[in-house]
């Protein structure tokens, strides 16, 4: 066979030897996924995996967990899965329904029932109301149903005081779709109307006014962007006084255009296309994620900008910096109340918030609610609500630390007994974390930059290297990974022991790494590692590893590391190009195949993330971190366990199919393989799966780093 440094990109494609994995839902197919998953099985049959998973399952099943809710109206609504509601609840309370400490609900949709009833297992996807007219209450929904936990749903129209499904209302039928209320009889839809009306990346490209009552194919088209582009869609901003029509052009993960509907033509609010846009009443926010000079002024990249909308519209360039970033310093995101801005921002991936005042010149406050090491999102309950306008959340939590939901009033005088936020609902603990520490490190990479990581450790670790040791990260999207309280990962792994041959009781360690791809400290941290610098976050990565031996932390036979999605291509990198660092590797939903996951679900709307293997200059790059394409039977690989989803639609379960194949075939003896027949990206369609899922994951790698594994 050529070398793969000598292939064309479509050398790559004729010489696949296992293309034919790619008909997903093919008899042969699944046939090798049943037999892969039987050996799977197997192996951890002998293990304690039911074990595992029964107490995973208690985490994910607790009716202790804070129902978190969205405030419509009077109502609160919350969707709830446990261990007898399996599919889930969508279910509503009051304000002092929810306070109580026992919480009546109202359920509108038991999806167990449902999916019973139809013969379909539905998967909740959420719920879009239309807003009423004033003095009236929500009433009608779009609820999004998905037939497998994909991307692809259902749309259709409930009546939450009727509790049923609007008898011929609007039905959408299952695709990758987008829509918006239009008004009370009409919607604005982005879906799949036929041959030509979806991207290249699988998303929509046309949008049509739907009216009650009329078929897809005869509504009028109102909105479309190129082929080539990702997706586009139209929103239409219900809020009283500020009604229009926002149309986006998302040209890829990082460009977009924005327009505004304006005397029956769009009009495009002109910045550049790397400027994220928000319309809020009468401003208009502005995030570039590059240096963006305007005038003689250069707002940096990851700033926040204000001006008035129809100034700018204008012509005008009156533009308020309300953020500049900071070498360590980054926003997150950010959340209106009636009156306030809140800011959510990092500061060496701890959270500080910021309340910002727009009548007052924007002046700014910071927010005393985030301590060391945790984070804490604020965000509004309501902001057209008369009474509770400017009333915010705050959902802290850390790794030890479980999650507390608090409720607060900004701008309330003193003396009114509001204003800081009280704690409304907190969670329980799920495993002993009395004698864990958390702590933040730096390791240094490959080029002398500094990357952060969190390692949470029982006291009194010994550090002679043989403390089995997880290392989780994902690098890529601008994702930021921050601390955050999970039982899931206290008992699949804090909580886990052993005694080792010398006598010494070793727990488990987890670690994780905040790498460049990731928004950790903004834009620049993530461009720092796109397409053909994505080896930094590799080699970030890599630095973590190296030092949690250096410091005797763990060592190469005790270190495993984990991620899924993008992350699942971030240790396929490590199995292939640092194989010598790891005792195990579990690999999640990944992208492997780099050379063709353009071409695989929606696989062509990352081109602006990973390159496009198409163009033979870019793929002299993207082949360097292709784990498909870097395996050789010359390289002693670690233990790896790769697992999917048949019914993902994002990425696709063949890339993970292919790179297991051909492990196998070139003499890999320890790789195992697990497809979940549903679930889609997630890898799960509920708390039964999703604990299977984990439980698979962490005891695969306690078995391989323990030296249990046979």
């Amino acid at each position: 066979m050529t070398s793969a440094s000598a292939q064309t990109p479509q050398d790559q494609d004729t010489d696949d030897e296992f293309l034919w994995l790619e008909d997903i839902y093919g008899d042969k197919q699944l046939d090798w996924v049943r037999a892969q998953n039987s050996k799977t099985e197997a192996l951890l049959s002998a293990t304690d995996f039911e074990r595992t998973e029964e107490r995973l399952l208690e985490v994910l099943d607790s009716t202790d967990r804070i129902p978190m809710v969205v405030k419509r109206g009077d109502w609160y609504y919350n969707f709830w899965r446990d261990g007898e509601h399996p599919k889930g609840l969508w279910r509503r309370t009051t304000w002092d329904g929810y306070t109580a400490a026992d919480t009546q609900w109202e359920t509108l949709l038991d999806l167990d029932a449902l999916s019973a009833a139809e013969g379909t297992e539905w998967v909740w996807g959420g719920a879009r109301f239309l807003r009423p007219e004033d003095g009236a209450s929500y009433r009608r929904a779009l609820v999004l149903l998905s037939p497998d936990g994909g991307d692809a749903a259902r749309y259709r129209e409930y009546d939450v005081v009727d509790r049923a499904f609007v008898p011929g209302g609007f039905d959408l039928p299952v695709a990758k779709t987008q829509v918006s209320w239009a008004g009370p009889d009409s919607l604005y839809v982005a879906t799949d109307f036929g041959p030509g009306s979806m991207t290249a990346s699988s998303y929509p490209r046309m949008v049509r006014t739907v009216h009650r009552g009329q078929d897809l194919p005869d509504a009028d088209l109102y909105f479309e962007v190129p082929q080539d582009h990702m997706m586009g869609y139209v929103h239409h901003d219900q809020t009283p006084g500020f009604e229009r029509d926002l149309a986006l052009d998302i040209i890829d993960f990082y460009d977009s255009i924005t327009y505004l509907r304006r005397d029956d033509a769009w009009l495009r609010v002109e910045v550049p296309l790397d400027v994220t846009v928000d319309l809020h009443r009468q401003w208009l926010l502005m995030r570039p994620r590059t240096d963006w000079l305007v005038g003689e002024t250069l707002h940096k990249a990851g700033s926040l900008l204000a001006a008035d909308l129809e100034d700018f519209l204008a012509g005008g360039r009156n533009l308020r910096t309300l953020f500049t970033p900071e070498p360590t310093v980054s926003l997150q995101s950010w959340s209106w109340t009636r009156d306030y801005l809140l800011l959510n921002l990092l500061r060496d991936v701890s959270s500080e918030i910021q309340v910002l005042e727009p009548a007052a010149d924007w002046q700014a406050t910071t927010l005393d609610a985030c301590p060391p090491l945790h984070t804490v999102d604020a965000y509004a309950v309501d902001d057209e609500d008369d009474a509770a306008g400017n009333d915010y959340w705050l959902i802290s939590t850390g790794f030890t630390t479980p999650s507390t939901l608090s409720r607060g009033t900004l701008g309330s005088p003193a003396g009114t007994g509001k204003g800081a936020a009280a704690a409304v609902k907190s969670s329980p603990s799920f495993f002993d974390s009395s004698d864990c520490t958390v702590e933040q490190h730096f390791a240094v990479s490959a080029d002398g930059t500094r990357v952060p990581y969190f390692q949470v450790a029982h006291q009194g670790m010994v550090l002679d290297g043989g403390n089995p040791t997880v290392l989780s990260g994902y690098g890529g999207f601008e994702q930021a990974l921050t601390p955050a309280y999970s039982g899931v990962v206290g008992r699949g792994w804090l909580e886990r022991s052993y005694t080792d041959d010398g006598g010494t009781l070793r727990r488990g360690v987890y670690v994780l790494a905040n790498i460049r791809g990731g928004g950790e400290y903004g834009p620049d941290w993530h461009r720092a590692a796109l397409q053909q610098n994505r080896h930094r976050a590799y080699e970030d990565f890599a630095a973590v590893a190296r030092d949690l031996t250096d410091r005797g932390v763990t060592s190469r036979e005790h270190l495993g590391c984990t991620g899924r999605s993008n992350g699942g291509l971030l240790v396929g990198n490590m199995l292939t190009l640092y194989p010598e660092l790891f005792g195990a590797v579990s690999c999640g939903v990944p992208l492997l195949d780099m050379r063709r996951y353009t071409k695989l679900s929606a696989g062509h709307s990352w081109i602006a993330e990973y390159g496009d293997p198409d163009d033979p200059e870019q793929w002299e790059f993207i082949k360097t971190f292709s784990p498909y394409h870097l395996l050789r039977e010359d390289v002693q690989y670690p233990p790896s366990l790769i697992w999917t989803a048949t019914s993902d639609d994002r990425v696709g379960p063949v890339q993970a199919r292919k790179m297991a194949a051909r492990m196998q075939a070139i003499g890999v003896d320890r790789v195992w393989f697990h497809e979940a027949l549903e679930g889609g990206h997630a890898g799960a369609a509920d708390n039964r799966q999703s604990a299977r899922m984990h439980a698979m994951s962490y005891e695969f790698l306690w078995e391989a780093l323990t030296g249990r594994l046979s």
